[in-house]
């Protein structure tokens, strides 16, 4: 009798498995996109009570559903109907551990409306000041269909163009996988950066 097939590792299990191994009890997170409130509720988990969470959406419907989740699970974070490009009226320089991304569309929702690279790079550029050395961006793509390619493009050449020396960029795709395949980039801040580099962010 054959057994059932194992389900295919995906871009979200990534980013869940990293954010297992780095974020900790006590650490102040932000899901930049919250969509269903998935990412949320596992960074509330993971910063358990002593921690603080706060989340991003520019759906009410998002808002809503991640609102919803968390009640259904007795969790807390603090939420926002705002542009995640927003971010740093919320938070100090070098004070976040962990803030996680998933730019596309929102599932289950229209795929009518979704991030842009311009709003995008700005909060990237927002996220890179506010994580305090040691911290972390987890970032899922998704691309192709209603929003094309152009997000994506962009977000790989910004990615590109951070420097190394105070910077590491982990980039985990599917290759072999048909159709347009979301991948995940995982995002370190080794040291702090002067401060002419921070304001140099593009």
């Amino acid at each position: 009798m054959n057994k059932p097939a194992k389900r295919q590792l995906g871009v979200l299990d990534l980013a869940h498995r990293f954010l297992r191994e780095h974020v900790r009890q006590g650490d102040f997170c932000i899901d930049a996109t919250c969509g269903r409130g998935n990412d949320t509720k596992l960074l509330c988990e993971l910063t358990g009570e002593t921690g603080t969470v706060i989340g991003f959406d520019i759906q009410q419907e998002a808002v809503d559903s991640t609102a919803e989740l968390l009640r259904e699970n007795g969790l807390q974070a603090e939420l926002h109907c705002e542009s995640h490009a927003e971010m740093e009226r919320y938070a100090q320089r070098g004070t976040v551990s962990c803030i996680v991304f998933n730019f596309g569309w929102l599932p289950r929702g229209n795929h009518d409306i979704y991030t842009h690279a311009d709003s995008s790079i700005a909060a990237l550029n927002a996220s890179l000041r506010l994580l305090k050395t040691g911290g972390a961006l987890v970032l899922c793509i998704y691309y192709g269909g209603a929003n094309g390619f152009s997000e994506r493009d962009a977000l790989n050449a910004y990615l590109a163009s951070l420097d190394s020396r105070y910077y590491t960029v982990l980039q985990c795709s599917f290759p072999n996988r048909t159709g347009c395949p979301p991948f995940a980039v995982f995002v370190t801040k080794d040291s702090e950066p002067p401060e002419e580099v921070q304001e140099c962010l593009h």
